[in-house]
Parts: C-alpha cells; structure tokens; sequence
C-alpha cells in the first residue's frame, strides 16, 4: 500500500544540447567555441632575410593570457603569444597572435574557479596557437616556429605574486 504523504523526489535533471542529461548541481565545463582574434607577421627584412646561409636568429617568445566574463557562468580566454626573431640589430620576423576560447563553467567551487580559467582553458587553447604561428612563420619563408608546452601554472603562480606584490608595496 503506498503511502499518500511519499511524494516522488523532484527532477533536478536538464537535458543539453546534445541530448545528454546533467543534474542541475553537477559540475559541467564546456568549450563553446575558439577562434582567431588577431594575427600579425612581419618580414622587414625579405628577402634579405630569407638567405639559407645567414645565422640562425634569436628568438624571443612572450605568452599572456587574459579572462572576460561575458555572461553568468561564461568566460572568454585570450591567450597572446609573441614571437621577435632577431639577428644582431636587426629583426628578421615578428609574429603576434590572439587566439581566444569562450568557455562555459557551471557549479564549480568559487576559490577554484580563477585557475581553472587561467590554466586550465589556455592548456586546451594552446596547441591550436601553437600550430597558427607554427604556419605562420612557415608561410613567411622561415621554418616552422614550434613552441615548447607553456607551463600555464607556473605563469598563473608568478602573476598572482606580482599581483600580491603589487598590492602590499601600494598599502
């Protein structure tokens, strides 16, 4: 005999998109989309530049990374990388690019939330930037500029202590 007081728990599940079902306080990450933002080579020097006898140039990378927040629970990532290849005085190639990802994160715990978007969505950003400028400086006539993994963390550790810096020199 049921008894009339035992009501049947509440749905606490949505379907998606793709037809899946999550609960409502599962955590969920998603990728909506990734894209090129801005792109820049430049060969001030070609073709002189471009002599398979010349020295091998040196080249140095920067790597930024910047959040938005464009709705509840919706982020977009900017990863910048730069690329100025040198020869003496002289710049043999620079390259610049924006690669950004809008990623959408739900339930996820507040005190984790700023690595995740830090760290975490450039990782899956990268290897995209990576094979951009990779072609990049191959289509300007260089060989392939290929970066080596970007510790993503360790940037992260070193921008929050110059943040913490920053802040107790200012107080």
């Amino acid at each position: 005999m049921a008894d009339e007081n035992n009501e049947a728990p509440e749905d606490k599940s949505e379907p998606t998109e793709n037809g899946a079902v999550v609960e409502e306080d599962e955590v969920t990450f998603r990728i909506l989309g990734q894209y090129l933002k801005d792109l820049s080579f430049e060969n001030p020097n070609a073709p002189a530049s471009l002599n398979p006898e010349a020295e091998s140039p040196n080249i140095e990378i920067s790597v930024n990374v910047n959040a938005n927040v464009l709705a509840e629970n919706t982020y977009e990532v900017e990863l910048a990388l730069k690329a100025i290849a040198t020869a003496g005085e002289q710049t043999v190639f620079a390259v610049e690019l924006l690669y950004a990802g809008v990623f959408q994160v739900e339930n996820f715990p507040d005190e984790n939330l700023q690595p995740l978007i830090l760290i975490e969505c450039p990782r899956m950003l990268f290897p995209f930037a990576r094979q951009i400028l990779a072609s990049a400086s191959r289509d300007g006539g260089y060989p392939p500029l290929l970066l080596d993994p970007i510790d993503f963390s360790g940037l992260y550790q070193q921008k929050m202590a110059e943040a913490a810096e920053e802040a107790s020199g200012t107080a």
